[in-house]
């Protein structure tokens, strides 16, 4: 009955895509009415909400792996992280409305919502990069401080290259 369903959605929904469609602008006439605007939108907020979270994360994970040394407030920390995983997506929301766009007087603007949702992101790209970085053998670690290298380097061209795969899914 599903296969159904989605097969009758698919052979009337296809039929009706096409150019005009795509490149047109919202219409309150159905048969003009087009998705531009709301495509050019989500592509906008999608890649500025990586420019936002992807280096922030990442950079945060370095810190958290590679330069913050174990403590209590370490502990909190990595706690926190984990646990803002798991906070439902409305809270986010209400959250950015809040502080983006009532407080920071950013209104209903591509900016705000980029940066709730890179607020949503941020824990799980944080959790990811640090197991990926976990992931790489000491061996690596060990090869570059032997050869010389400062400890930013051998993060910069021996750990991230090495961890990119995981860091990238």
């Amino acid at each position: 009955l599903l296969s159904l369903f989605i097969g009758n959605i698919l052979v009337k929904g296809l039929a009706r895509i096409d150019w005009d469609f795509i490149t047109g602008l919202p219409s309150r006439f159905p048969e003009r009415a087009g998705i531009f605007s709301a495509f050019m939108g989500t592509l906008w907020m999608m890649t500025l909400t990586g420019i936002i979270a992807i280096p922030l994360g990442v950079s945060a994970a370095i810190y958290l792996e590679e330069y913050a040394k174990k403590s209590r407030i370490g502990n909190i920390l990595e706690l926190n992280i984990s646990n803002l995983a798991g906070v439902p997506s409305i809270i986010y929301g209400i959250l950015g409305l809040e502080v983006f766009s009532r407080t920071m007087h950013l209104g209903g603007s591509i900016l705000a919502g980029s940066l709730t949702l890179a607020l949503l992101i941020l824990p799980i790209i944080i959790v990811a990069t640090r197991e990926a970085i976990k992931a790489v053998p000491s061996t690596i670690r060990e090869g570059s401080y032997a050869m010389g290298a400062s400890k930013w380097q051998t993060i910069w061209l021996q750990l991230l290259p090495t961890a990119s795969g995981g860091i990238i899914t």
